[in-house]
């Protein structure tokens, strides 16, 4: 059977009825059309045999991270040739998957990275001189305030709209994966200030969406990451930032703080708390804290 022939199908059911971020879309479709390719050379059906045998040809020449999501790429469209009966059974039932362990942590930001690109992006604001160059810093400081606020994802961040930010309470309505939505508050008043000061320069443009760039138009996740990079290097910071190190140093320095995992959970929007755990394994200074305070022997003095 040509199965090409639904992966089309399956792609427009992922934007229609799941919700499914363009970037989602084509991962999956890379992913897929990888499968199906392999298939097509080795002239096998879709079954549990044959899935077996291109999870031992990724495991071989791929890194474990991106084994499992191209096997959750397939096994969500097996899912669904099943359930359309483009397929007698989904060979994923009953299976048991042998997926090398992924031991990639996430990469976070040292604090004083973090405050030394807030406090540079502030003082860019204040030495603007036009017009221009302040739209511009201002632009740069609520990015980088509502990222370390949040903790949102960067296309959450661009896909931001008007209608999910009241300045006045200080609530952020944000749209995750799959459709389904988080409701955060901005409790610090310099960050909501920040915010509130850069929407006074775009209240004369009609857009939906709450970030825009220089051309009025959506802001995008490259010009996101290039704004990171620049301040980090402009502050002597050697590391390649990301927008989702920010998200990455918003939870662990959150559990660092002793905010309950169920909590920050909610606030990253992951569905399952096994998501969220990974931040237990990174959060060194919180162990070390631990053994500081905790431990029996600070109590045994030899002296």
């Amino acid at each position: 059977m040509d199965y090409t022939t639904y992966l089309d199908r399956y792609l427009y059911y992922c934007k229609a009825q799941k919700g499914l971020a363009e970037k989602t879309q084509k991962v999956y479709r890379i992913d897929i059309k990888q499968f199906l390719s392999e298939l097509k050379q080795n002239n096998e059906e879709i079954s549990k045999e044959s899935i077996q045998a291109f999870i031992s040809f990724l495991n071989n020449n791929f890194m474990p991270r991106s084994v499992k999501r191209k096997i959750t790429s397939i096994k969500v469209f097996c899912g669904y040739l099943y359930d359309e009966h483009l397929i007698l059974e989904n060979p994923f039932l009953g299976m048991r998957l042998k997926l090398l362990k992924c031991q990639t942590l996430p990469r976070t930001i040292p604090l004083r990275v973090i405050e030394a690109m807030l406090i540079h992006a502030h003082d860019q604001v204040r030495n603007a001189k036009t017009e221009a160059t302040s739209r511009k810093a201002l632009r740069e400081a609520a990015v980088i305030e509502m990222l370390f606020a949040t903790g949102m994802r960067v296309s959450e961040l661009c896909g931001l709209r008007l209608s999910d930010v009241d300045l006045i309470e200080g609530i952020v309505r944000i749209r995750g994966k799959g459709r389904k939505e988080r409701i955060l508050q901005i409790e610090n008043d310099e960050v909501l200030n920040t915010i509130k000061a850069y929407r006074n320069t775009e209240k004369t443009v009609s857009m939906p969406f709450f970030f825009l760039n220089r051309c009025h138009r959506q802001l995008s996740d490259q010009s996101v990451r290039s704004v990171l990079n620049r301040l980090a290097k402009e502050v002597g910071s050697d590391l390649h930032i990301t927008p989702h190190m920010f998200r990455h140093s918003f939870a662990t320095l959150l559990l660092d703080a002793d905010v309950d995992l169920r909590y920050i959970q909610h606030l990253l929007g992951h569905s399952s708390i096994s998501t969220t755990q990974i931040y237990t394994h990174v959060s060194s200074s919180r162990i070390r804290r631990i053994l500081a305070t905790k431990h029996p022997r600070n109590s045994i003095s030899v002296e």
